[in-house]
């Protein structure tokens, strides 16, 4: 198999001039950031992250103290929040996906897991997918949390365009606390990136590929009116190896209440996947 290295100038010479240039660029000096680091700095193992719609690398603040010491906790900075707020956010996940696989080669030389969550779920599967179609190095493990099997047809009309109100409304539905809902100030820097989100949900379009071999773990809050078990369940589809489907205590956003146990999880799995990952 070719090196990361490798894998990443392949990538690179398959874009478009412009796009190329641009890319490697960006890749040269360092930037843009795709990725907050947290953990060891000379891992057994790298976690990817990807969080819910309109929320960033912060979402996993403090994963590394809860996880085996020889994991390090790589939160993907999405563009439109926080340290990369200046940036226009993604609204179609084919560029999205195209873009993270070119930054997140480089990582891939040691073993590796991604884990979503929400929105971050779907990009989870699709970058997965992604490696798989390029050759690149595979997962040791898939962890995808409160997002419905993506070959289900989605249950909810399109609101990415619909007013602020109405977002709130979803907002407030999935647990967000009022207190953050009531604030002007985040209200006006977080509503943009979400419907930005939300139109790079609503325009998914699945496109029919055989299961993944890695293995899948698949998480849901047990109170979450979003997403039921049985959208859950239906992952299993695109498992081609171990599946499991486990609930947890909490809504839509039970990673915050339910964060030590689905860490445990985690770390249960990670352990499994890399025999002498260090407990």
């Amino acid at each position: 198999m070719s090196s990361a290295g490798e894998h990443l100038r392949e990538r690179l010479q398959r874009l478009p001039p412009g796009r190329r240039a641009e890319l490697a660029e960006l890749l040269r000096r360092g930037k843009p950031e795709w990725f907050s680091r947290q953990g060891s700095s000379d891992p057994e193992m790298r976690l990817f992250c990807i969080s819910h719609a309109g929320g960033g690398a912060a979402v996993f603040r403090g994963w590394s103290d809860l996880l085996p010491e020889g994991v390090e906790v790589c939160a993907v900075q999405l563009p439109g929040r926080e340290t990369r707020a200046g940036e226009q956010p993604y609204l179609r996940m084919e560029p999205l996906v195209t873009d993270l696989h070119a930054a997140i080669v480089p990582l891939l030389d040691r073993p590796f897991a991604l884990f979503g969550h929400s929105m971050g779920a779907l990009v989870a599967f699709e970058l997965a997918r992604r490696l798989r179609r390029e050759g690149s190095p595979r997962p040791e493990h898939l962890f995808l949390a409160a997002f419905r099997a993506p070959q289900l047809p989605s249950p909810n009309i399109r609101i990415y365009h619909l007013p602020d109100e109405v977002l709130k409304t979803v907002l407030a539905k999935d647990g967000t606390p009022q207190s953050v809902l009531d604030n002007a100030e985040i209200m006006a820097a977080l509503l943009p990136t979400l419907r930005a989100d939300l139109e790079l949900c609503d325009t998914y379009e699945h496109s029919d590929e055989p299961p993944l071999a890695t293995p899948m773990s698949v998480f849901g809050g047990r109170d979450d009116v979003r997403v039921s078990q049985t959208d859950l369940e239906q992952w299993k589809a695109q498992a081609d190896n171990d599946f499991s489907l486990s609930m947890l205590p909490g809504s839509h956003f039970f990673l915050r209440g339910s964060r030590d146990l689905l860490l445990a999880e985690i770390s249960k799995k990670l352990t499994t996947s890399e025999g002498d990952l260090p407990a």
